[in-house]
């Protein structure tokens, strides 16, 4: 394994910018914090006054006093606290607390636990401890994986619209920093596909999978996903084309997109849409009509068409029509 340090601060979740903790900030309704004596931390040894001393740790209301209060407890209580909220003003101060009572094993903990509440259907609990172990491992493959695994599985659950885009998100950005700092494990760019693909990125899904398919020693997992690439071949071809139209390349993007007006994907309206654009820039004008208001047949709110057709309208001095489609605008930004 190579160096990881370069990647620290990159996945660094105590840093990073946090788009879940929003859902786990309930939990900490369980808890109160208290600093315990400084007496506690010096017969708990390991040199754990030094780290805690004047600290606020963490307490399941049941625990307020700390009468028999286990040095294992707490931990299990701080990696709550880390998970939760890994933003946490305490945060560093629990993974010394931990790495001094378990060293190199500290991370490990977590995961277990984690790994035993994802298996009992306990998402919440699962991703709050992979959180965790992540606060003291950032770039360790396994708390990687598993958190951008189970982000996945909680926004497949669910049917909340901005809770599965921030699930999807994180996992997807996860999903992303393992092929970067784990370059060799192949369930990154076997996932990651399939994140692309429901965002409709083909090119980036063909480009994890033919990672995926470079580095597999899998075969059924191989043959699913080498039927994954037949399969989205021409939705690939089609996103080039409309790349090169964004880059300026009109004529060429012409040359992709027109053949596919004869297939299945006539009716996904972006092909119609950077047709239209290729057509007004290389001054077809009809043909680009024709394409602009297609588009509107399929997607009827959306502005950029609206906008070229207004704009065509106005180069033909076409009052009408011009001011038509700009009071479409107007009333669709109006309702966003």
């Amino acid at each position: 394994m190579g160096d990881l340090k370069p990647f620290v601060n990159q996945c660094d979740i105590k840093i990073r910018q946090d788009r879940i903790g929003r859902y786990f900030k309930r939990y900490t309704e369980s808890f109160v914090f208290d600093e315990l004596s400084e007496s506690y931390w010096e017969k708990a040894g390991q040199g754990l006054v030094d780290v805690m001393k004047g600290v606020p740790v963490p307490l399941r209301k049941e625990e307020m006093g700390g009468q028999g209060l286990s040095i294992l407890r707490l931990a299990e209580n701080m990696g709550w606290i880390m998970g939760i909220d890994p933003h946490f003003a305490y945060t560093k101060h629990y993974v010394d607390f931990l790495n001094k009572l378990f060293g190199d094993a500290a991370a490990e903990g977590l995961l277990g636990k984690g790994t035993s509440a994802a298996d009992a259907g306990k998402l919440d609990e699962a991703c709050i401890y992979f959180r965790a172990a992540l606060c003291v491992a950032p770039t360790d493959l396994h708390a990687m994986y598993s958190y951008a695994k189970v982000c996945r599985d909680m926004y497949l659950e669910s049917n909340d619209e901005e809770y599965i885009g921030r699930f999807k998100a994180e996992a997807t950005e996860y999903f992303e920093l393992l092929t970067e700092v784990h370059p060799e494990f192949v369930q990154a760019y076997y996932y990651l596909g399939y994140a692309y693909l429901n965002m409709g990125l083909y090119v980036k899904a063909q480009l994890a999978w033919e990672s995926f398919m470079g580095k597999s020693q899998m075969p059924d997992d191989s043959e699913e996903i080498q039927e994954r690439l037949w399969q989205i071949a021409e939705p690939v071809e089609i996103e080039r084309g409309c790349n090169m139209v964004l880059s300026g390349s009109f004529h060429r993007g012409l040359e992709v997109l027109e053949p596919f007006m004869e297939t299945q994907y006539k009716t996904w309206w972006p092909l119609s849409y950077y047709l239209g654009v290729c057509y007004a820039r290389v001054g077809r004008q009809q043909e680009a009509l024709d394409s602009f208001k297609n588009v509107l047949t399929m997607n009827a709110s959306h502005l950029e068409t609206m906008e070229e057709l207004a704009d065509i309208y106005a180069a033909y001095d076409d009052r009408e029509n011009e001011e038509k489609y700009r009071r479409k605008v107007e009333l669709v930004r109006g309702a966003e």
